[in-house]
């Protein structure tokens, strides 16, 4: 699925906050370049458009969800298969995620997920949007996930801003509220619960945790944040 928040003086505050997330990861795992990496969820795009370039790197994700526009560098490998219960007899340094763990569907399914990202490596790196942050990052409308569902599913299926040039029609329109119901972010006693060794960095924006990092295996040794 494709998700930004609305521009702010042409550039995003995705696309900074992705910057600067994919400089900490590069400082946490340095010799990344020559790791083996798993990346649940994730796309050839993202890899292709962070200009990260890890040892090897293998995509997991369902069908059809993981294709890119341009050629797939070498490194790069596709799989499909669920994040939740992935198995292979394959060995990696490091499990990465970025923004998954809140579209799985519930917290059995997010507990999965957990489950699967501790078998496949000792390392890993699995962000998610922050709950408690004021803006709701997939369709940039405040307070947006704490409202009922029925209330997120009439604006998911009006809200046009930071999403797509109108809202929403016919079979997009299904489409849009399934994708709706199936996000639910996460805040960090959850993030703690699911990863409970892990370091919890929390990116902020003006003050405010706007993403949340489980961090396993980094090089700074961060302490996790109370």
């Amino acid at each position: 699925m494709h998700r930004r928040v609305a521009s702010i003086d042409g550039e995003s505050l995705a696309t900074r906050a992705r910057e600067r997330r994919n400089r900490r990861l590069q400082e946490e795992f340095p010799d990344l370049p020559s790791m083996s990496v798993v990346d649940l969820g994730g796309t050839v795009d993202y890899w292709v458009r962070s200009g990260i370039v890890a040892g090897h790197v293998v995509v997991v994700n369902l069908g059809g969800a993981a294709g890119t526009g341009s050629t797939t560098p070498t490194w790069i490998d596709v799989v499909e298969g669920d994040a939740c219960g992935f198995r292979t007899r394959s060995s990696f340094d490091l499990v990465f995620s970025n923004s998954v763990i809140e579209h799985v569907g519930g917290f059995v399914r997010r507990r999965e997920f957990a489950a699967t990202v501790h078998e496949l490596a000792p390392r890993h790196w699995v962000q998610t949007p922050n709950r408690y942050f004021p803006i709701e990052p997939h369709w940039g409308v405040p307070g947006m996930q704490f409202l009922p569902l029925r209330a997120r599913l009439w604006i998911a299926a009006r809200w046009a801003w930071g999403r797509r040039s109108v809202p929403p029609t016919g079979p997009e329109r299904d489409a849009v509220g399934l994708e709706c119901a199936m996000t639910e972010l996460v805040g960090p006693t959850e993030m703690r619960l699911l990863f409970p060794g892990s370091e919890l960095w929390r990116e902020r924006v003006c003050g405010v945790a706007k993403s949340l990092v489980a961090v396993s295996g980094g090089a700074r040794g961060l302490r996790p944040v109370s």
